[in-house]
């Protein structure tokens, strides 16, 4: 019986020792704060918006065969779209995609003369630099260039039976802003002015060739709807 007596004894000290380092630990483990991993943001570099541009070119422009002579082109108004890639949050490149028509016509030594209508498209690539400083309002500024395509291009008939614009590059300048509503959807505004001098050709009435240059340099100023994906 003393044995027995003995052997529990024993057996309970070792379990009560055994117990101690455990209890130890779980107290230690709990007094210790739990640090969460920081949520990292998902971040889609591309950009879209949808704009409605107004085309305002500079009424410049002559026939070299006619002293005095001077060109007037017409406004325009039409929906675009663009297109913007971020490398990173502040560097970016637009691609801007849309048509307009315009109407020639001579003024001074050409006054009342319809030179010919024609189709521009103006695919145009900007490298941006974006703040990000100001919360909601992300201004930005950019610079690059323009290569435009002419096409339909239509003689107004009478005076002018043949007008030709040649395809151009142009430099580019640009500046604007987003105010972003939430973290996708947003307003912007964006001016751009682009230096287009395009080489001009055309016959008069008679077969008689001449040739010029059509100084379009037109602002280009927009707004419409941002998406950031």
């Amino acid at each position: 019986m003393t044995k027995f007596l003995t052997a529990v004894s024993a057996l309970a000290m070792a379990a009560a020792l055994n117990g101690l380092p455990t209890s130890a630990v779980a107290a230690d483990l709990a007094a210790r704060p739990v640090y969460k991993a920081p949520v990292v943001e998902e971040w889609n570099p591309w950009m879209i918006r949808l704009r409605v541009l107004g085309v305002i070119p500079r009424d410049s422009g002559y026939v070299n065969q006619v002293p005095g002579s001077s060109l007037k082109t017409s406004d325009a108004v039409v929906p675009e779209l663009d297109i913007s890639y971020f490398f990173n949050r502040n560097i970016a490149a637009e691609l801007i995609l849309g048509v307009t028509r315009h109407s020639i016509s001579g003024t001074d030594a050409l006054n009342g003369i319809d030179v010919g209508k024609s189709w521009l498209l103006p695919p145009t690539l900007t490298l941006q630099y974006h703040f990000t400083d100001f919360g909601a309002f992300k201004p930005y500024i950019g610079a690059g260039v323009n290569y435009t395509f002419f096409f339909s291009q239509k003689a107004a008939g009478g005076t002018v039976i043949e007008s030709h614009l040649k395809d151009s590059f142009a430099p580019v300048a640009q500046i604007g802003f987003d105010y972003m509503f939430d973290k996708h959807w947003g307003w912007n505004v964006d001016v751009k002015k682009i230096w287009l001098r395009p080489e001009w050709n055309g016959t008069l009435a008679g077969n008689v060739p001449v040739t010029g240059k059509v100084n379009l340099d037109p602002w280009l100023v927009g707004t419409g709807i941002t998406y950031k994906f």
